[in-house]
């Protein structure tokens, strides 16, 4: 049974209390179902961030948007917002911060003395490709820096407006210097809608895996997070769809709900699903001895307990079955030298 009050387009259902604020302010809830998404340009010094989590299998990170219209309520990095004075609820979803000197900062960068290129992972924290994105086209020069510098990227997204940028990322891919992670945790189109509302259809994402390995860029999937109760019976039906689509790799997280992502996928299941919410909520907890969230170096990755080794041999089974032997490239560096020529760099 699902709820039909729940306000569609949005995965926070209200704001939450930001952490640093004194007072607070909650609209009624008439106001929630009428807010728009709004634009604030920032004017940020950097726009590479050097990435010191050593469970992360990234050196650097950036992100030409803060705040991220994808609605997907278990996103960490709402708690982001609450240092920018928003809510990690609504605020998050519709007040969108717009970094349009990104591409600037990010050539600035690359002509740094004594810089050491390692592939940087555009969208560490919120999702490039949201819906921002086809009015802005941040995303998009940044990628022509990358490929005027021959520098590799790697791109992560849950939206098919991606394949928009194919004639930047084919010459890329033909030196080397980029991959593409789209994020399908379920390809269930009714749970889609409902985790992650304004994000691309699952049936488009397949369709982008198809034209991307078609045009020689390199495919991985983030099947992620994985929540129990909800999504957790699709891993090998994600797998092999994924698969006969081209994708050549695939990783997956276990859903972990830190500082204020908690009470918003709480208010989200509990409106969503409120026939199955406890349920869901006691089978996290169960991953992550007793809580919702996980901030254990390493341990946030693993979980514990039952259910996460039961998903843990599923995506066994599943990488046996359809990804044995495959290998996801790595990213050249050869070609990069601080400049758009091809030069070699001295100092």
């Amino acid at each position: 049974m699902q709820n039909e009050n729940i306000i569609k387009g949005q995965g926070a259902q209200r704001n939450v209390i930001n952490r640093f604020d004194r007072y607070t302010f909650e609209p009624d809830d008439d106001d929630f179902e009428t807010l728009k998404t709004s634009f604030t340009e920032v004017f940020p010094k950097t726009i590479v961030n050097q990435v010191k989590s050593e469970d992360l299998p990234m050196e650097y990170s950036m992100n030409p948007y803060q705040g991220c219209e994808h609605g997907c309520s278990y996103c960490f990095a709402r708690p982001t917002h609450e240092y920018w004075g928003y809510s990690a609820g609504i605020d998050f979803e519709r007040k969108i911060m717009v970094k349009k000197n990104a591409p600037e900062l990010l050539e600035k960068f690359f002509k740094k003395r004594g810089y050491k290129p390692a592939p940087i992972l555009l969208s560490g924290n919120t999702d490039c490709y949201q819906p921002a994105e086809r009015q802005f086209e941040i995303t998009r020069k940044m990628l022509q820096v990358c490929l005027d510098y021959r520098h590799p990227v790697n791109v992560l997204t849950k939206n098919a407006l991606v394949l928009r940028d194919i004639d930047i990322l084919k010459p890329m891919a033909e030196q080397n210097l980029v991959s593409v992670s789209l994020s399908i945790p379920t390809i269930n189109e009714d749970l889609r809608r409902k985790m992650e509302p304004r994000t691309s259809s699952a049936k488009n994402k397949l369709k982008a895996i198809e034209i991307l390995s078609e045009n020689g860029i390199p495919v991985n999937i983030m099947v992620a997070p994985i929540i129990p109760g909800l999504n957790s019976d699709e891993p090998l039906t994600i797998l092999k769809e994924i698969h006969n689509a081209g994708a050549q790799s695939f990783g997956y997280t276990l859903v972990r709900l830190n500082d204020t992502v908690e009470p918003v996928f709480i208010k989200w299941i509990e409106t969503a699903f409120p026939d199955r919410a406890q349920k869901v909520l006691n089978l996290i907890r169960s991953m992550r001895g007793g809580k919702l969230g996980d901030k254990r170096m390493f341990e946030r990755q693993k979980g514990e307990g039952n259910i996460a080794e039961m998903i843990h041999n599923t995506f066994k089974i599943g990488r046996k079955k359809f990804f044995d032997g495959k290998e996801f490239p790595k990213l050249s560096t050869d070609g990069f030298t601080g400049t758009k020529e091809q030069q070699l760099r001295l100092f």
